[in-house]
């Protein structure tokens, strides 16, 4: 399917199913709607635990990484709102929507920051022997992605690695991308492609692919070590978004000295209102 085609019908209609069956470990989740996007409430590990149950059960699945960028995407774009409520997961990778959960009634959640998500589900993949595959990025920093995967985690198979074009892919290189993650047997597949691109094609591609995907965004060049991570002190102070924007800013200018002042003028109305969550 052209991702062109795709952005103009709207994502296809979701598979109806009972994400709590497939994956037990999400059934106590709690989740909260941020400008009108869902996000759920939980920890690094259950968030795993919870992938790793959807592998195990061959059924396919979407996990949204979210961030301050998704949730203003979502609420400009109706369509991209409803792909990523539709989603199995969508897990709160930036500081700013934990602290947005936890003043909807959500206390206990914690960051799922997307290179540590990818990090654990990966040594958790090599344990279970489940395949992996990686799509997105450019092929150098694929190349160097899996050589350090196969560093990290010997035993680890990434059974499909693939780097798209920067253009839109044709009908016959989609079906022939979908074809080939299929015959690779991976389970859980990495989709490196940014946001919104990313979830996009997830939602373009959920009822083809026996996998889960896992939008992971900048997940792919900071595990190759393409791109610098924001001090530890940084992230916890919820001003990574601080140190990207002085590392590409010409890039991420807008991202962030745009949509970020955007996000608290709406959240902060969002909870004078009293909106229900």
């Amino acid at each position: 399917m052209n991702l062109d085609e795709s952005d103009q019908r709207g994502p296809a209609p979701p598979r109806k199913r009972d994400r709590h069956a497939l994956a037990p470990a999400l059934a106590g989740v709690g989740s909260r709607r941020i400008l009108g996007m869902r996000v759920d409430g939980l920890r690094t590990r259950l968030a795993a635990d919870g992938i790793l149950e959807l592998a195990e059960a061959g059924a396919g699945g979407v996990v949204c990484v979210a961030t301050v960028h998704m949730v203003m995407e979502a609420f400009d774009a109706p369509d991209f709102q409803r792909s990523v409520n539709a989603a199995d997961l969508v897990t709160p990778d930036g500081v700013p929507l934990v602290w947005a959960l936890r003043h909807l009634g959500l206390r206990e959640t914690r960051r799922v920051y997307g290179p540590t998500l990818m990090r654990l589900v990966c040594r958790r993949a090599e344990e279970c022997g489940l395949p992996i595959g990686l799509y997105g990025s450019s092929p150098e920093v694929l190349e160097r992605l899996k050589e350090r995967l196969a560093a990290r985690y010997p035993l680890l198979r990434v059974a499909f690695a693939a780097s798209p074009p920067f253009r839109p892919e044709t009908d016959l290189e989609d079906a022939s991308t979908v074809q080939a993650i299929e015959a690779s047997g991976a389970r859980i597949l990495f989709v490196g492609l940014g946001c919104p691109k990313q979830e996009r094609w997830m939602a373009a591609h959920r009822a083809e692919l026996p996998c889960v995907m896992l939008g992971v965004g900048a997940a792919f060049d900071f595990l190759a070590g393409m791109k610098r991570q924001a001090p530890a002190w940084l992230q916890r102070a919820g001003l990574e978004w601080l140190f990207r924007l002085a590392s590409e800013p010409r890039r991420l200018w807008r991202r962030y000295l745009v949509q970020n002042p955007r996000f608290i003028f709406h959240f902060a109305h969002q909870l004078t209102r009293g909106k229900p969550a």
